[in-house]
């Protein structure tokens, strides 16, 4: 009973964490393995439990979603959609030690990214925004680990979708349901081969189902200010955690 409702509590906290900035699976992921699942087993079952809180958070916050600039949120849907689906596959066929070794670089240029859009020199009104296709790019890779291995791709989108001049508010609400898009793709193929620890899922996916709600009602309210520097402490906390993980 302790080991479940730890599950429940690591749920909850992952679900919020991902509506306000992402990297709930850094919760979710230990807590799997603690409760006796081996890593690649863990991460595919922190998927398919995270997925259903994050359509939750998605839909909650869906005042708040938006297309980027050049680039409408359709497209972005079908990205996530289509990469997650991609990065499942090789999930499945590939080991995940070798990719899961890059995260921590990962994570680390995304926050910087994201802490130098939101406080660094801004542009002027009249500069041209990215063009279309660097986003579309940027996405296509960000789903696909997405699918893959999924640490920190949160704070990924939320750099890319702020760097396309997304208000932070809206890059956060259009990044959970990118995310939940992506992710909801890739559990739909782990459903089908197998490979989920059911029990351990669900339990895990109930909670994160609360705590993306609540989460999600959160961002609608918290100052703007706040939810950039709270999302920069997150990445930082999360970059260091995982170097001393490694």
């Amino acid at each position: 009973m302790t080991m479940l409702l730890l599950l429940f509590v690591a749920g909850l906290w992952a679900g919020a964490q991902n509506a306000l900035a992402g990297g709930g699976s850094f919760i979710t992921l230990p807590a799997l393995i603690a409760a006796g699942l081996d890593p690649k087993l863990a991460n595919i079952t922190s998927t398919m439990a995270l997925f259903p809180g994050q359509i939750t958070t998605g839909w909650a916050g869906r005042s708040l979603v938006s297309g980027a600039e050049r680039l409408s949120f359709r497209t972005l849907a079908l990205i996530s959609l289509t990469g997650g689906i991609a990065g499942a596959f090789l999930l499945i066929a590939t080991p995940v030690r070798a990719f899961a070794a890059m995260v921590p670089w990962l994570v680390l240029i995304a926050t910087a990214l994201f802490a130098w859009s939101s406080f660094g020199p801004k542009r002027s009104a009249a500069s041209a925004p990215p063009p279309a296709w660097v986003t579309v790019l940027t996405q296509s890779s960000i789903a696909l680990y997405s699918g893959f291995f999924g640490g920190g791709a949160g704070i990924l989108t939320l750099a890319s979708l702020t760097l396309a001049r997304l208000p932070v508010r809206n890059a956060g609400g259009t990044k959970n349901v990118l995310i939940g898009l992506s992710n909801l793709s890739a559990a739909l193929i782990f459903a089908v081969s197998g490979a989920v620890a059911w029990r351990e899922a669900a339990i895990v996916g109930a909670g994160a189902m609360l705590g993306g709600y609540l989460g999600a009602h959160a961002l609608k309210r918290m100052p703007e200010r706040a939810l950039k520097i709270g999302v920069i402490i997150i990445g930082t906390a999360l970059t260091i955690g995982l170097f001393l993980r490694d």
